[in-house]
């Protein structure tokens, strides 16, 4: 298993929140794992110092696979990650509102530190169509998440969070 100071894990159907995860891996260079949520293990999230938590909103709450791999990882983890950085990126058809509060409940659980403000994205997809196409994430938005990966990875390693 590869290690890493922060792990990004990521969820995505129409590749908006594979596009950020993949933009903040890149900004946080070696300092990243970046791996689905599919393949997140609970030995993967307990060798990393720090967490970015990549997801999209469905149906006003995380995407199924991201809540999956928190049902597999929750307990094997829990009350062995108190006071770990964490930041989220979620992305939202409309608000985002209810998938970030579902993965800071999470989060509290497992007693993280959030160390960025969260990052909501609105693709503003109402209908049936716009919420399952491809979704195009503007070059402003990759710039942040690149700017996201890099100040966790560098946090992490000054020892900052």
């Amino acid at each position: 298993m590869s290690l890493a100071p922060l792990l990004i894990a990521w969820h995505s159907r129409t590749g908006a929140s594979r596009a950020m995860a993949e933009a903040a891996r890149d900004g946080a260079g070696e300092a990243a794992l970046c791996l689905s949520a599919e393949q997140v293990e609970p030995d993967h999230l307990l060798a990393a110092r720090g967490y970015l938590f990549v997801c999209p909103e469905n149906l006003a709450a995380m995407s199924g696979m991201m809540k999956d791999m928190f049902d597999r990882c929750y307990y094997p983890v829990l009350g062995r990650l108190e006071g770990r950085a964490y930041a989220t990126v979620i992305a939202a058809g409309s608000d985002g509102e209810g998938a970030q509060r579902q993965l800071d409940r999470i989060a509290k659980g497992w007693r993280l530190k959030r160390v960025a403000d969260p990052m909501i994205v609105n693709f503003e997809a109402q209908t049936p169509e716009r919420i399952l196409a491809d979704k195009t994430v503007p070059d402003e938005t990759l710039a942040e998440c690149r700017a996201l990966g890099e100040g966790l990875a560098e946090g992490l390693s000054a020892g900052i969070f």
